[in-house]
């Protein structure tokens, strides 16, 4: 089950396009589920850092981007100044009249 989520984490695949091999892709995908909602992921990240970094093998970088973006304020959907009529007038019709 452990190689299958790894397999789909590093090829993108689709849960049930899954290699038949792996077994049933129901059983990895409700594994993935479990260790996500019982925090089995966060301890095996953890673990991993915390052995990596007493190897020295971290080497920690931290970019931090405080770029703020606005929209001018049509085009976020802000009314614009003025009325505006509540219905589209009504133009006569080129047709014949109705009769």
């Amino acid at each position: 089950m452990n190689d299958a989520i790894a397999f789909e984490y590093r090829t993108g695949t689709p849960w049930m396009d899954l290699p038949e091999h792996f077994a049933s892709w129901k059983g990895a995908h409700n594994r993935l589920r479990k260790w996500a909602a019982d925090s089995t992921w966060e301890m095996v990240f953890t673990a991993l850092l915390a052995q990596a970094d007493a190897e020295g093998d971290l080497e920690w970088v931290v970019a931090v981007d405080s770029t703020i973006v606005r929209a001018h304020q049509h085009a976020a959907g802000a009314r614009q100044k003025g009325l505006r009529s509540a219905s589209r007038p009504t133009m006569p019709s080129d047709g014949p009249a109705a009769g």
